[in-house]
């Protein structure tokens, strides 16, 4: 027995030394792999392609021998070898190398980084952009080329505001699928971002600056602490809702468009000079894919600012840049769309913060010869993961109770004089006429906290201020805030990091008729704490609901992004600060469109094109956009029956 033993514990000493040896060899290989990674880097810069692919070949041998076919590792290697072979305009050789390494990236995202916070998966999509601007670049290049045009849209329907839906995801699961215990640690991130948000918006009022500075980050830790684990509990469910397999998504999203339909896929990538250009990716309902690049981002980039400010300013003069913007970023794209007049818009960049209907062509407005409508991806045209049926609730917020407050001169950044928003109450009304089961909260009654309690109405409407960043003149009778007191810098002389912090709705403070409060600021990241799943529609009636911070790829960072996020189907936000009066009569039209069972944008662009009439600047009639599900509401009748019936993909 004891000899026995002895061979038992021998045998054991030998497996040890061997296993450690191997593992002594394999760090050796990897180091080597390393070494010649970043060898084969420094030839392509100096532009020695022959030399650099040798070195890179060698990587990757060494990493797939020692790590396996389907670490990140090779992933980068094969990226490498892919960016030698654009170098020496080798495409045919390109391709399936940068193929299979955004395979293994797209694998990486759905097992490995589903318990990341929100903050860190946006982070990590970032560092993967470079990666798809190389298939990009192939695009670029080979235009012509069908195999390239599906795998550079595979990309850009898997990756383009993909940080969106992994978060809403994760609020779907935390409010529907995880127990009391996870919903309650929910809760407390939730009071963890509204503390941190009037804690940043008030600023340090008596506080020493070092105090103030750590009690914020104390917060900020806190909450990522708790987003972080609410993401880890979540990811096991998250792994269900798997997205369509990269060899299918351009085929599924084909199959949703419907018929005399097509979707145009706007795309910003950095070359490798950092020079921003956009793209354009085509897709038809057959499958059939088409691809333009457009140039150089700066021109269309400043076009866009022009006509915006022209807009937003009520510009007489507004037709030169609508003119200037419809040359360099749609009519490029008139050969490649044939007779389709129906369009799903995916914009990017500072296109996002554009009206398209409002472009002119130097005889007509968009908005007169297409039917547009807005996503933030093709890839919203898929079914959504399974929800709540949804609600024929109506909730409407408007007309909040706001009384200035003196004016000091140490006035923090939350204290206000209001403009006057009369208009608000009457549209609140005339939306209770039309929807008579809609429930109205007003003036004192709409609050921050009631808004916050909300449980997925079917359509919630909110008519109030709303503000985004910056302080400028509102013009007379603007759905906007004016900030009173010394500090001219409004919300964002504080300048929170956060775009979240920076876009928000003004809402009745709780004890406001008794206390004659200001109101309450709720900000974009409160908002997305909300249970909208199973909410078909959020009209947001107000001021610079649609703006926000521009992230190339992951949309516009504000309250449409919050709404989004918090489950809403359809988000209707402002591009800029609206007028009271004609924004009242829009609503009123929207909702009579609505009530006759049009689609989400279809029954917008009928109010737009109506209010036209009267009001021909599109300072007037272009303000809002709808962004997301375009069909008609379900379940909205007073008898409960369907006006119209919608395809499955939509419904």
């Amino acid at each position: 027995m004891w000899r026995a033993l002895g061979w038992m514990v021998l045998a054991a000493l030998v497996h040890a030394a061997n296993t450690a040896a191997e593992e002594e060899r394999a760090k050796a290989r990897l180091l080597e792999a390393r070494a010649a990674f970043d060898k084969a880097n420094w030839l392509i810069e100096t532009g020695r392609y022959t030399e650099a692919l040798n070195h890179s070949q060698h990587a990757l041998t060494l990493r797939e021998a020692t790590l396996g076919d389907n670490h990140s590792e090779v992933a980068a290697s094969l990226n490498q070898l892919g960016e030698i072979f654009l170098r020496q305009r080798k495409a045919a050789h390109a391709r399936p190398l940068l193929e299979r390494a955004f395979t293994l990236s797209e694998q990486y995202l759905r097992t490995e980084a589903l318990d990341l916070s929100e903050s860190r998966h946006t982070s990590l999509l970032h560092l993967l952009r470079n990666d798809e601007a190389r298939i990009h670049a192939l695009l670029r290049a080979h235009p012509d080329d069908a195999r390239v045009r599906h795998l550079a849209l595979t990309a850009v329907l898997l990756r383009k505001g993909r940080s969106i839906e992994e978060t809403a995801n994760t609020s779907r699961i935390l409010n529907h699928d995880l127990g009391a215990q996870d919903r309650e640690h929910f809760e407390q991130l939730r009071a963890l971002r509204s503390q941190f948000a009037t804690l940043t918006l008030r600023g340090p009022g008596l506080l020493p600056p070092s105090e103030y500075q750590r009690r914020l980050e104390e917060l900020a830790s806190q909450a990522d602490m708790r987003e972080t684990a609410l993401a880890r509990r979540a990811a096991p469910l998250r792994a269900l809702i798997a997205l369509p397999p990269p060899a299918e998504m351009v085929k599924r999203v084909a199959a949703a468009l419907p018929q005399e339909a097509a979707l145009v896929e706007f795309v910003a990538y950095a070359e490798d000079s950092g020079q921003l250009r956009y793209l354009v990716l085509v897709l038809f309902p057959s499958g059939r894919t088409r691809a333009l690049d457009l140039g150089p981002a700066a021109p269309i980039d400043l076009a866009t600012s022009d006509l915006c400010n022209a807009l937003a300013s009520r510009d007489a003069a507004y037709q030169l840049p609508a003119q200037t913007l419809y040359a360099l970023a749609f009519q490029p794209l008139l050969p490649l769309l044939g007779d389709v007049r129906r369009l799903f818009i995916a914009p990017d960049g500072q296109l996002g913060l554009v009206p398209f209907d409002a472009l002119h062509d130097g005889h007509h407005f968009l908005i007169e010869s297409f039917d547009l409508s807005y996503l933030t991806s093709g890839r919203d045209l898929l079914p959504r993961p399974q929800s709540p049926p949804p609600s024929r609730s109506v909730v409407v917020m408007a007309d909040p109770l706001l009384e200035a407050p003196p004016s000091t001169p140490h006035t923090s950044p939350t204290e206000y004089r209001w403009a006057p928003i009369p208009g608000t109450r009457h549209e609140a009304l005339a939306i209770q006429r039309l929807m008579p089961q809609a429930q109205l909260f007003l003036g004192p009654e709409a609050t921050k906290e009631r808004l916050l309690q909300q449980a997925a109405p079917g359509v919630l409407h909110i008519a109030t201020h709303g503000f985004f960043q910056e302080n400028t003149a509102a013009p007379e009778g603007a759905r906007a805030l004016i900030h009173v007191g010394a500090l001219g810098g409004g919300i964002s002389s504080r300048n929170p990091t956060d775009p979240l912090l920076r876009s928000g709705l003004v809402l009745a403070n709780t004890h406001a008729a008794a206390s004659n409060s200001s109101g309450t600021l709720v900000t974009a990241l409160e908002l997305a704490s909300l249970d909208l799943w199973g909410t078909q529609l959020v009209v947001l009636s107000a001021c610079d609901t649609g703006r926000g911070d521009v992230k190339l790829g992951q949309g516009i960072y504000g309250l449409r992004r919050a709404l989004f996020i918090a489950g809403a189907e359809t988000v209707v936000s402002s591009l800029w600060k609206v007028n009271d009066e004609t924004t009242r009569l829009l609503m009123e039209d929207y909702y009579h469109h609505l009530r006759a069972g049009k689609g989400r944008a279809e029954a917008l662009r009928e109010a737009m094109r109506a209010l036209r009439g009267t009001r021909p600047h599109p300072y007037y009639w272009a303000p809002f956009i709808a962004l997301g599900r375009d069909t008609p509401l379900r379940s909205m009748d007073p008898d409960h029956r369907e006006r119209q019936a919608c395809p499955a993909a939509f419904c």
